[in-house]
């Protein structure tokens, strides 16, 4: 089985895997960048294949020079050899062994080869999935995750559909629809299960962030100048279509996310791009037992330190592992967590710029925080599911088959549940369905995720190779 050393191995080449792995790479480190896309830029720079021949990507991006400068950097130091990036490495598990941290990956022309990659140190900047919230009708052709719909367009230059409703909850739906628009699509309206007043519930936090201020107000002028509805307090409780979508009923919300009554008014589209925030990517951290806490918006993140170090020693993360907070916060922290690195690799201290970072951090999780508390979803929410809506796709749980688990079979946990119902268990893992069969389990709803010993499926043989390897 091929093997490979560095100094230091960053997972994830997002934004923030980018900057700790070029930050690391100016200081001398020998850096191994390790991801599972074919290049550079995660889903938030996700560009066009090239043989799609896109004039002008930047059209689809915010802060394209800034990834262009990263990509420079990036290409400098693997030129001269200080960097190896390594693409097309999806990376199934993290161990460790002495003083080293093992990656295990699949890469190769089917994604069968394993490879083993060891660094003395260890980033992991792997990001975050959409988070979504099952009702009647979502598994009809023409529903698309908000943040999928963009990656559509960013990387095929393909719309979801030419009338696509926007909803769910969060800042990236203003983004998406605003994206969809100037694409040619049509928008006949953003439905946010949240309110954006109570933002102003904490006008230090604003005063502090004031460049979100104001890429809001851009979006929202964007919105109107292209004649997108923004629904508030509002929800889609039901998708109509036969062989796709044909249209969708919005509700009106109450202040716990439960539908009010005859308040449903339908809007004809043939898309929907849905979405409810996003929720970190945690299976390599978990495997290596790094300790998690609840974030404002509900979901399992990393505990860090300041210096963006795990409760793992040798592991360090950055971005949306350890809370969703946007790009800005992406980049700081990559910058800052190699930092760090640098300072434990050569046993000095940390240089000047990492106390400006700090505070550019704090002020930025700040308004993470606020963003995660007004947009976490209310716990009325399961009343938008009649007992026949699938939760869980993969294994075609319904709703209705998970409370009876709950109320006929004694179920007090989403892993009872899932042991009684398949509901998580298949090809995804729980991805998409995880949340959901957590509420939908009741009061032990926060406990702590589960650890499993692989992040993606991995063939038998990989495994043999790699227990043997491992035993050697």
């Amino acid at each position: 089985m091929p093997s490979d050393h560095g100094d230091v191995a960053v997972v994830g080449a997002g934004p923030a895997g980018l900057a700790a792995a070029v930050t690391a790479a100016d200081a001398g480190l020998d850096v191994l960048l390790v991801d599972a896309a074919d290049a550079p830029g995660g889903q938030y720079y996700r560009a066009p294949a090239p043989g799609l021949g896109a004039i002008r990507p930047e059209a689809l991006h915010h802060g394209w020079s800034t990834f262009t400068a990263l990509t420079a950097r990036l290409a400098r130091h693997r030129d001269a050899g200080r960097l190896r990036h390594l693409t097309g490495h999806q990376v199934w598990a993290a161990t460790r062994t002495g003083d080293d941290r093992v990656l295990h990956a699949l890469t190769g022309p089917d994604g069968r080869e394993g490879v083993t990659l060891r660094a003395r140190r260890l980033v992991l900047a792997t990001g975050a999935v959409e988070r979504q919230l099952p009702f009647p009708g979502w598994t009809l052709p023409g529903v698309v995750g908000a943040a999928g719909a963009q990656a559509m367009l960013k990387s095929g230059l393909v719309l979801p559909g030419r009338r696509v409703v926007v909803a769910g909850s969060g800042p990236l739906l203003q983004a998406v629809a605003l994206t969809l628009a100037r694409a040619g699509a049509q928008v006949p309206a953003l439905v946010e299960a949240a309110g954006y007043r109570a933002y102003g519930r904490a006008p230090l936090i604003l005063a502090a962030n004031p460049d979100r201020l104001a890429e809001g107000a851009r979006h929202r002028a964007g919105l109107a100048r292209f004649g997108v509805r923004m629904l508030t307090h509002r929800a889609v409780t039901a998708v109509h279509g036969t062989q796709r979508v044909e249209g969708v009923t919005v509700s009106r919300l109450d202040r716990a996310w439960r539908p009010v009554p005859g308040t449903g008014r339908r809007i004809d589209c043939d898309a929907l791009a849905v979405g409810h925030g996003l929720v970190p990517q945690l299976d390599l951290a978990l495997g290596l037992g790094c300790a998690t806490r609840t974030d404002a918006d509900g979901s399992a993140v990393l505990r860090l330190d300041e210096d963006l170090r795990t409760t793992v020693p040798g592991v360090w993360a950055a971005g949306e592992t350890g809370g969703i907070g946007g790009v800005r916060l992406a980049l700081a922290e990559g910058e800052s967590a190699a930092l760090s690195v640098i300072a434990d690799a050569r046993g000095g201290r940390a240089p000047a710029r990492v106390a400006a970072l700090r505070r550019h951090r704090r002020r930025m999780r700040g308004f993470a925080a606020l963003m995660g508390a007004v947009h976490r979803p209310g716990p009325g929410w399961p009343e938008w599911l009649a007992p026949d809506t699938e939760v869980c796709r993969c294994e075609e749980v319904t709703a209705g088959a998970i409370r009876t688990a709950v109320d006929e079979l004694g179920a007090g946990d989403s892993r009872t549940a899932k042991l009684l119902t398949r509901a998580g268990m298949g090809w995804c893992q729980g991805r998409t369905c995880g949340f959901a069969v957590r509420t939908l389990a009741g009061p032990a709803a926060d406990t702590p995720p589960d650890r499993r010993p692989l992040a993606c499926p991995v063939p038998l043989s990989t495994l043999a190779r790699a227990v043997r390897s491992e035993d050697a």
